[in-house]
This record gives structure tokens, C-alpha cells and sequence, in this order.
């Protein structure tokens, strides 16, 4: 069976280091935003070539710390408008309503999987006061024509950066091209933990000082506390997880660039659509997406070839029991992205012979 993504070989190739990593942990006997939550702050700011990085519990708890803290700093108020991707993973939209914020949604491009900056315009009221830009799959928004904008409605960008590790444009890395920026290190992401861990990036002082604050209980000094905050901080033992993957993430990324290479080059159905990449590094292929309009029928063909896939996602947001009131609304792209998407197995470590089983596979299906 060639899996969907072997977390078991990919984290098994850093074992000696990870081991090293617990036993200095334990031995120096601080667990809670220690010398590692500061190093992986430190190092992963540096990478993302922001002033800033806080380490929080899981990408959602960053997405809704960045929100709550605007509101505690006067720039965004409950019952403000966020203006997002329709066909992002709800976690996206979930920060939004727990921040007690107005979701609205907007179409992606067909072509991209993210928003569409020219629909933008169109859902912009007086109550629109943030964009969270979503890099979905790995790859970046339109950063530039989003940042327009928001400079013409005087809006916050807030990134997404989730599945977009190390993605970059000629303006910078993801985590660095907007006000604030959450990323998840759950362990399936391009840089992934051992367990659920996240983080935010930004060049803003005051925001970072309030996110810093919130995330600890909304203390700055230890039983006195400022803020109604939460418990959300980034675990010492996965810090150190991340501080030895860290350093090998632009090697990994390439190994993906390299296989979705031959994918787009080798692949020849007329019955899938392939991604659109410019090749350029504004994509990490933190998933390799195809569309068929029957694909429940080539995955289960697949299946019999002993060949993973997954379905990223199966139901859009506004579509799902949790959102009733949106149940009738109609996105059209949006639902036929969902009704079509299928992810092909996309791992750094993927074998040359494993690529040529896939590809051999697709292209023989009728």
C-alpha cells in the first residue's frame, strides 16, 4: 500500500535526535514555555522574516488569539465583519465566530482553491474591518492585490498559513505578508509536531505583547491578570520536536516540488484536472489536489491499486449541520470543489518507484 502520507517513516528518520530532545527536556525539568518554546519563537520568526513568533496550543487557538487580541486593542470590535474564502477548512471560520466576529464568505478562483480578490470588492460594507487571506493546499493568496484592498477600506489582512510553511513570494515568506499570520503544526503539516501545536507571527509589538498575555491566561505577571485570556501555549517537548524539523522544512519542500513536478508533467487524463503552479516557491504542496467529476469512482480505483488518497474537503462550510443558516445559500465554485477534489499522495519521502505506480495508475484509468 503506498500511503497517503507515512507520518510513522517521516518522523522516524529524526528519532535519534527527538530521543536526545526528551531526555534534555526531562532532565532540565521546565515543561512550560521553556527554552525550547523560545528557541523554535526565536527560529521560526527568523525563517518567516517576522520580528515575532508566539507559540500557542493548535492553529485555531492562533487564529482566534490574533482576533480576541485586535478586539482588546481597539481595531476590531465583536460583531465586525471578516471577510473569508467560502471553500476553506472551518477552522477558518470557526476563529471568526469564536471571537464572536461575522464571517462572511466569498468565492475562491476555480483555478487557485483561494479567494478571488475581484470578488472581494462586492462584499465589503461598513462593517467589513479584517480579510483572512487563506493559503489553502500550501499555496499563497494573492497577497498583493488583497493588500490593495485593504488599504483602500483601511482593513486588517490576517493570514491563514496553516498548510503554507515556507511559501513564498517576491514580497516575503507566508507568516510575514500581512498584519498577523496562524499556523498550525499539527502533525501532517508540512512542518508537523508530534501532537497539536501552533503558532502566530507579525511585526506588530502591541499585538504581539496582548497575544503573549491572552495566551497565558491574559497574565503578563504570574497571578495577576489583565485579560480574560485562555490556556493555550505552545508545549515545551513539541517545541523541541519542531526545533529539529525546522531546519530540514526548505529541503522537504523541495522533495514535494520535485514529485509535483512529475505529476503535472507525467500525468495525462483528460477525465482530472491538475493543479496550476507557476513553479515558483509561492507553493508548498502541503497537498497535491486533483478534480474529476467522479471521484469517489477513481479513488476507489486507486484503492484496488493499493493507492491512498484523501478527500480535502468533502462538505463545504456553509453546507455543514453546524451552519444551518447558511444551508441555502448558493457558491457554486465553492461546491463544485468540494463535490470534485481528491488529494494523491505528496510526501517528502515518497520513493521514485512509488511516483511512477501513481502516475501509471491515474493515466491507465478509463
Amino acid at each position: 500500500m503506498i500511503k497517503f502520507l507515512d507520518l510513522q517513516k517521516i518522523n522516524s528518520q529524526y528519532e535519534a535526535q527527538f530521543q536526545q530532545k526528551m531526555k534534555l527536556v526531562l532532565d532540565k525539568g521546565w515543561f512550560i514555555l521553556g527554552n525550547e518554546v523560545k528557541t523554535f519563537e526565536s527560529d521560526f520568526a527568523a525563517y518567516c522574516g517576522t520580528k515575532y513568533c508566539l507559540g500557542v496550543g493548535n492553529g485555531l487557538d492562533a487564529l482566534v488569539l490574533i482576533f480576541k487580541a485586535y478586539i482588546q486593542l481597539g481595531k476590531l470590535q465583536k460583531g465586525d465583519e471578516v471577510i473569508v474564502p467560502a471553500n476553506t477548512y472551518i477552522a477558518s471560520i470557526l476563529a471568526i465566530l469564536q471571537a464572536e466576529l461575522v464571517p462572511v464568505l466569498v468565492e475562491p478562483r476555480l483555478e487557485t482553491y483561494n479567494i478571488d480578490p475581484d470578488l472581494i470588492q462586492h462584499k465589503i460594507t461598513s462593517k467589513t474591518k479584517a480579510v483572512l487571506a487563506v493559503h489553502l493546499y500550501g499555496q499563497l493568496a494573492e497577497m498583493e492585490a488583497i493588500a490593495i484592498i485593504a488599504k483602500q477600506h483601511n482593513l486588517l489582512v490576517i493570514e491563514d498559513a496553516a498548510q503554507a510553511h515556507g511559501a513564498e513570494n517576491k514580497k516575503g515568506k507566508a507568516g510575514n505578508l500581512s498584519d498577523a499570520a496562524a499556523f498550525s503544526f499539527y502533525p501532517g503539516k508540512n512542518l508537523g509536531a508530534l501532537g497539536d501545536a501552533g503558532a502566530v507571527t507579525t511585526n506588530d509589538e502591541a499585538l504581539y505583547k496582548m497575544i503573549q498575555s491572552l495566551r497565558n491566561y491574559g497574565s503578563e505577571k504570574k497571578y495577576h491578570n489583565e485579560f480574560i485570556g485562555v490556556n493555550s501555549r505552545l508545549d515545551e517537548l513539541q517545541a523541541a520536536f519542531l526545533n529539529v524539523k525546522l531546519p530540514c522544512l526548505d529541503a522537504e519542500n523541495e522533495q514535494r516540488h520535485s514529485i509535483v513536478k512529475r505529476y503535472l508533467t507525467e500525468i495525462k487524463n483528460v477525465k482530472i484536472t491538475l493543479p496550476v503552479w507557476d513553479f515558483s516557491k509561492n507553493h508548498v504542496f502541503h497537498l497535491f489536489v486533483i478534480r474529476t467529476e467522479n471521484r469517489i469512482v477513481l479513488q476507489d480505483y486507486l484503492k484496488q491499486h493499493n493507492i491512498e488518497t484523501l478527500i480535502h474537503y468533502p462538505i463545504a462550510p456553509h453546507k455543514q449541520k453546524a451552519f444551518k443558516h447558511w444551508n441555502d445559500l448558493s457558491f457554486p465554485i465553492t461546491e463544485k470543489i468540494h463535490h470534485e477534489v481528491l488529494s494523491l499522495p505528496i510526501s517528502p519521502l515518497l520513493e521514485d518507484d512509488e511516483v511512477d505506480i501513481i502516475i501509471k495508475c491515474i493515466n491507465s484509468w478509463t
